[in-house]
Parts: C-alpha cells; sequence; structure tokens
C-alpha cells in the first residue's frame, strides 16, 4: 500500500495509538456508517468488543474512552483534550452517548463495553491481534449492523469489508502507482543512485501524489510545531500520572534543574546535552501517558523519541532550518514505510522492537541525513537503530504506558543520536543490511511469546506490583 508521511505522523490523543487513537477512528467510522446507510434513527443501544491485545489491555490504554469519543463523533487530532474527563463521565452518569452527537442511544459502558479475553469475536485466528466488534442494536435487541475493525499500530486502522473487498487496492492505493515506489531498503537506495536524488526527495515526489510541496511543508511543519507543543506542555505540568501506579512526572523539574545549572554559570558538563534529550522525550511521553496531544510517530508508544531528536537537531545544530526539520521528517518516513510494509510497527504484534526500535531508526536516519549523511549512510543509521532494539518486548506494567515505556522513549533518543553519529564515521558499508534487520525483526516478532507483545502479562509486568 501506499503510504504517506501524514500517515506515520498523525496528530492524536495519548495514551496509544493503537489502543486509543485507532479505536476512536474505528468507532466514529462505525458511527459515520449507520448515518450514511440510514440506520442511525433505528438504533437503540450501541455495544463494542474489544478482542486480543485491545481486550488485555484496553482498560490501561483508554481504549474505552476512545470507543465512547469516537461514537459521539470525536477525532482524535481534533478533539479537545480538555473536555475528555467530563464527557466521559457524563456518558457513565448517565448510561447514554449521542452517536456523531445528534442521535442519543443506550450506552452503559459497564456491560456495553465489553473486554474479551478471547483473540477475535468467534475464536479464529484475527487478521490483526487489536480487534474490535461493533453492533447497533434496535429496540427489540437484534443487531442492525455489526462490523470488525483492526487497529494495526500507530493509529492505521483496517476494516474486515476491506478485507473481503474484491479489489481492496480500489480503497487503498499501491505503492507501484508512486512516481519513485519502494519496498525495500535496497530498492531505496538504488532509487537514490539512479537519480541523484538524496531519500527526503524521494520521498517528497512520492507525497505529490496527494499534495503539493507548499502543502507538504505546511503539513510537516504544523507537525513541528504539535511535538513542540507536547515537550512545553510536558515541562510545564507536574504531579502524578493517572492510573495505580502513582508515578510521578519528572520532566518539569528536570527542566529547572538543566535552567538553574545554565544560569549559574557552573563547569559545563560535556554529557548535559544527554540530559537535555532525556527531558524532550520524558515530557512527550508523561504528556502521552496522561491523555494529552501528542504526535504518532510512529505509535504512541515511541512518541517521544523522533521529537526527542528533532529537538536535539533544532537546539543544539548551530546549522539547524526548517528544511532541515522537514527532510528529517521525510527521510524518517521512508523508513518507517519499510517497516510498515515488511514487519510490524504494533506492540501488540511484535513487541515493543516495532514502537520504540522502529521510531529509533526513524530518527537516527532522519538526524544523519541533516547532518550531511550520504544516502548508504542514512540506512546505516537506521540499521543500527534497529539492530539494537532487537527482540525488545512490550510488557507494560498495569497495562500503562508509563513503566518501561517512558525511560524506554528516553534511553532510545541517545541511541538514535549515536546510531547516527557511528554511521557518519562510516562510509556507509556494513555487513548487516536494513532489510535483514527488519526480516529479523518480524521473524522474532512472530517467534516472540504472545506474552510479551502488549498484554501485561509477562517480563515487567509480571514482576512489578501495579498498585
Amino acid at each position: 500500500m501506499a503510504v504517506s508521511a501524514f500517515d506515520l505522523f498523525k496528530i492524536g490523543i495519548g495514551p496509544s495509538s493503537s489502543h486509543t487513537v485507532g479505536p476512536m477512528r474505528a468507532a466514529r467510522h462505525f458511527a459515520t456508517r449507520l448515518e450514511r446507510l440510514g440506520l442511525l434513527a433505528e438504533t437503540r443501544r450501541v455495544r463494542v468488543e474489544l478482542y486480543g491485545s485491545l481486550g488485555a489491555t484496553g482498560r490501561g490504554h483508554a481504549t474505552d474512552t476512545a470507543v465512547m469519543l469516537g461514537l459521539e463523533g470525536a477525532s482524535p487530532d481534533t478533539v479537545d483534550v480538555a473536555s475528555v474527563g467530563p464527557r466521559i463521565a457524563a456518558i457513565r452518569a448517565r448510561r447514554r452517548l449521542r452517536v456523531l452527537g445528534v442521535h442519543e442511544v443506550d450506552h452503559d459502558p459497564d456491560a456495553d463495553l465489553v473486554f474479551s479475553d478471547r483473540v477475535s469475536f468467534d475464536g479464529s485466528p484475527p487478521f490483526h491481534v487489536n480487534n474490535l466488534r461493533f453492533a447497533a442494536l434496535d429496540a427489540a435487541g437484534g443487531e442492525l449492523l455489526a462490523r470488525t475493525s483492526y487497529s494495526v499500530g500507530g493509529g492505521f486502522v483496517v476494516e474486515q469489508e476491506l478485507l473481503e473487498s474484491s479489489d481492496p487496492h480500489a480503497v487503498v492505493p499501491e505503492a507501484s502507482e508512486l512516481p519513485f515506489p519502494f519496498r525495500s531498503g535496497s530498492e531505496l537506495l538504488d532509487l537514490t543512485r539512479r537519480t541523484g536524488l538524496p531519500i527526503a526527495e524521494i520521498v517528497r515526489r512520492n507525497e505529490r501524489r496527494w499534495r503539493t510541496d507548499e502543502q507538504i511543508d505546511e503539513g510537516l511543519l504544523a507537525i513541528w510545531r504539535a511535538m513542540q507543543g507536547c515537550v512545553e506542555r510536558g515541562m510545564r505540568e507536574s504531579g502524578q500520572l493517572p492510573g495505580t501506579l502513582r508515578v510521578g512526572r519528572r520532566a518539569r523539574a528536570l527542566h529547572r534543574t538543566l535552567i538553574e545549572r545554565a544560569a549559574s554559570g557552573a563547569r559545563e558538563d560535556p554529557l548535559a546535552v544527554m540530559d537535555w534529550v532525556n527531558l524532550f522525550a520524558l515530557a512527550v511521553n508523561e504528556e502521552n501517558a496522561a491523555g494529552g496531544r501528542v504526535v504518532t510517530a510512529p505509535t504512541n508508544g515511541a512518541a517521544g523519541i523522533v521529537p526527542a531528536v528533532l529537538h536535539y537537531y533544532a537546539r543544539f545544530m548551530g546549522f539547524a532550518t526548517e528544511r532541515g526539520v522537514i527532510d528529517f521528517l521525510l527521510t524518517a518516513t521512508a523508513i518507517g514505510i519499510l517497516f510498515k510494509e515488511n514487519a510490524s510497527i504494533s506492540g501488540a504484534e511484535v513487541g515493543c522492537q516495532g514502537e520504540v526500535g522502529v521510531a529509533c531508526s526513524m530518527a537516527a536516519a532522519g538526524l544523519a541525513a541533516v547532518m550531511g549523511g550520504t544516502p548508504e549512510q542514512v540506512e546505516n543509521a537506521a540499521e543500527i537503530g534497529i539492530e539494537h532494539h532487537l527482540g525488545l518486548t512490550c510488557d507494560p506494567v498495569g497495562g500503562l504506558v508509563q513503566i518501561p515505556c517512558i525511560e524506554r522513549n528516553a534511553l532510545a533518543s541517545v541511541k538514535a543520536i549515536n546510531a547516527a553519529r557511528m554511521a557518519l564515521h562510516g562510509n556507509g558499508r556494513h555487513h548487516v543490511s536494513l532489510d535483514a534487520a527488519i526480516a529479523t525483526m518480524r521473524q522474532t516478532g512472530a517467534d516472540m511469546h504472545h506474552k510479551y507483545k502488549e498484554t501485561s502479562s509477562g517480563g515487567l509486568a509480571l514482576n512489578v506490583v501495579a498498585c
């Protein structure tokens, strides 16, 4: 399928792209389908069943909240974050919601939102482990319409009817329709050699299928501003994050310490830049854990890495420009596409190597590009970024994106910078290709036990008391 930069980088809300952003989009899609089919007036109740990883960790990831908001017509990129709490409290108190904001139906979250321990509605292996079934019921309790959706990571949603379509490419364009299609790292490098274009320009020319250059630049700079806003909010807020873990925010205190240290004229710490990178990542992921506005990069669980490395570039590279920010994001997009097409960016499917590992790879590539790296050095940076995350499990304690997720983003941000610098000190030739690393990640994810794939039933989630 043809994937855009604006598919990988989506403005949404926390705490999870697969468990919050995707289900909200799926719920809104179901509500609009009811309206389009003329079934809205007959609908008296809406029931939603959550399976697989959604059933296992959906409560901690606010999937129930996302579904209710989506049914009411909310979109992840525009919903007023401050209004979420009162809206959900009102639905729970009244046991009713307004589909698309216009048609009131019965909806008791305790009865009509079912967190199931089954893998799918009928127990058969699903298209993706994150699957949910919507059903609109009439006054007699009969099903007017039922649909299954799959939240496949990064906020991407696949509808069952698309899988059953005789021509799914009519709905989702094929990459071959783009001027410079590529399905592997080797094909991408071949394109750069044949055309003499950098990776960012290859992606830009493909983006022109949907947008003008002005729209591409404006859109990517809007993504950058959203990332900056997330960091700024994260550095301002204090207190505890939601949930039973009682994890305290650290970004605000760290920011104050760094500012005071700089103002005091204390002897410069040669590694102080690491503290700033940690700060940027912590700020984003604390905002994400609190259900704030974030950008999938490529997922919410890994949302802090690309912004942290971009902030490093903008703050500490004296040659940083807006054009550099745009090229960084376009280059990162190319790497994200390779993972999306050839493996997965879903922690529920391949573990955290598919989220934090992929984000590290994307950020390393973007940074190497804007620091003057050749396409071969950029590919090498991306490979280093993922190679040293292979096998990383997804075992969120208490089903929350707090431990180990927040610190993990900070560490991966520093690793991305190091990966870029290592690649730039080489000539682009290396033994393990990015394609080989991606294939290894896919195979490792397939071999990984399900308890390490965002189920909170293994690893740290099993050995840390979540209360």
